[in-house]
């Protein structure tokens, strides 16, 4: 299947293109000539079923029929296969693809990508273990990641990707990352959509939520491991089940206690509206020693008219161990009073037998004020606590608040900052959380606004 000869030729005569290896040399995507019918001048077929020529691959149309399409193409790559055509009449049996490239040394050497194949395929580096397509002989419907960080090796390297036909066109897409791809979401049980960012343990675990996807379709809690070599393993911790009492459709990220237990907050489910989805809840999560984990519901938010409710915002800890948060809706203002509402920042206090006790610090769209938050919040050095809200204020444009404790456990809340719209220079529509500099400016951004409506990043000095 190796060609020495005829793979130095290949390294050698190889235009320079934009380089999309992670350690800086040059392998790449298929098709980067684009479509259709153009040679691609860095993959040569190197083995075939008899009667179909070696040598030179081309960039080919989409195929579909019967079962769907072959997967949309990447930026930067295309479908390549033997003729340039997608011949449904392409011979059964088993297609090589294969590029070379140089290294002058191994030393941190990682490769990264992911391909589709009609049908199913599998690439190895160097001749080493196999990594393969998910899809069986549907591979060519989604793609499929794949990792090389050992089987490198100084000199010339062969990069083969092996197809197998069983029936109708044949072709392979093939997309280089120059950053790794730890993990894809969206198989069997697996969680799909996470719309949060991580969080790290002291072990270099990652954490996180995705949106939908696990055992009941609601979302999942998920953890990432580090394997020797430089992979990495993802196992659900928790699948949301929106079964009128766990949450369900986590939007945020995750925050850890001083014990190692995490918390966060689901938009839907929980307890209250049953019929509706829920109003969502904020949750624990506590390890059980045997590499399990246990959830526990903290509180179920209440669409009443004074609570708040649907959270997509995470939570932050005060030095008492109280937890604080914002929901999107909810609370004493807003469309018909008692339903949806405009939001809150919400406190949840914890008591010695286990359970804790919200109280709503703040509910927004009173006259000119914020509505929807929908980021997390900052503390400042004094105890006051910060935070945006998508909509509302003078200009409708959004604000940035600022909630001060007054005693007798009440806040009180200021607009820091009203978004002006159609300023040409003010943002408007901030989404996401604040952050403090040593001198106790704030930054931040906003979706829309700014000198091209694009959005912008902000400084609001005191």
């Amino acid at each position: 299947m190796k060609n020495l000869e005829y793979l130095i030729v290949i390294a050698v005569l190889a235009p320079a293109i934009t380089p999309s290896l992670a350690f800086g040399q040059t392998v790449y995507s298929t098709g980067t000539q684009g479509c259709c019918d153009l040679l691609d001048p860095h993959y040569t077929l190197v083995a075939a079923p008899q009667g179909v020529t070696l040598g030179n691959v081309y960039s080919s149309p989409l195929a579909s029929g019967c079962c769907g399409s072959w997967v949309t193409p990447l930026p930067g790559s295309w479908w390549i296969d033997p003729t340039g055509t997608a011949d449904w009449n392409s011979p059964f049996g088993n297609y090589t693809y294969q590029q070379a490239f140089t290294l002058d040394g191994t030393a941190g050497a990682m490769l990264t990508g992911e391909f589709s194949s009609d049908n199913q395929s599998c690439v190895t580096l160097n001749g080493g273990p196999e990594q393969c397509t998910l899809g069986g002989g549907l591979s060519y419907l989604q793609y499929t990641p794949f990792t090389f960080t050992t089987g490198f090796q100084v000199g010339i390297n062969s990069l083969d990707f092996v197809v197998y036909n069983d029936g109708g066109p044949t072709g392979l897409e093939v997309v280089v990352n120059p950053e790794k791809k730890l993990y894809s979401f969206g198989h069997g049980s697996d969680g799909t959509n996470p719309q949060a960012g991580l969080v790290s343990d002291a072990a270099g675990n990652l954490y996180g939520t995705t949106n939908s996807g696990g055992d009941y379709g609601s979302g999942t809690v998920f953890e990432l491991t580090p394997t020797e070599g430089g992979g990495w393993t993802e196992k659900v911790l928790h699948s949301f089940n929106n079964n009128g009492s766990d949450g369900a459709n986590p939007q945020a990220g995750l925050i850890f206690d001083a014990a190692g237990d995490l918390y966060g907050t689901t938009y839907d489910g929980g307890n209250n509206e049953p019929c509706c989805g829920g109003a969502g809840t904020v949750f624990e999560l506590t390890p059980n020693g045997d590499g399990t984990w246990t959830e526990k519901v903290l509180y179920d938010f209440i669409d009443n008219g004074a609570d708040g409710t649907n959270p997509v915002a995470g939570l932050i800890f005060d030095a008492a161990g109280n937890l604080y948060g914002t929901t999107s809706l909810g609370g004493t203002y807003g469309w018909g009073q008692s339903s949806y509402g405009d939001g809150t920042v919400f406190e949840l206090t914890p008591s010695a037998d286990g359970t804790w006790t919200e109280k709503v610090l703040h509910s927004f769209g009173n006259g000119t004020d914020g509505i929807n938050p929908g980021a997390s919040l900052i503390f400042d050095a004094t105890g006051d606590l910060y935070g945006t809200t998508t909509g509302g204020g003078i200009h409708d444009s959004g604000t940035v608040f600022e909630l001060t404790p007054v005693g007798g456990g009440r806040w009180s809340e200021k607009q820091v900052h009203d978004f002006v719209y159609g300023t040409g220079g003010d943002g408007q529509n901030p989404p996401a959380a604040l952050i403090f500099d040593a001198a106790g400016h704030l930054y931040g951004t906003t979706y829309q606004g700014g000198t091209y409506n694009a959005g912008t990043v902000f400084e609001i000095t005191p």
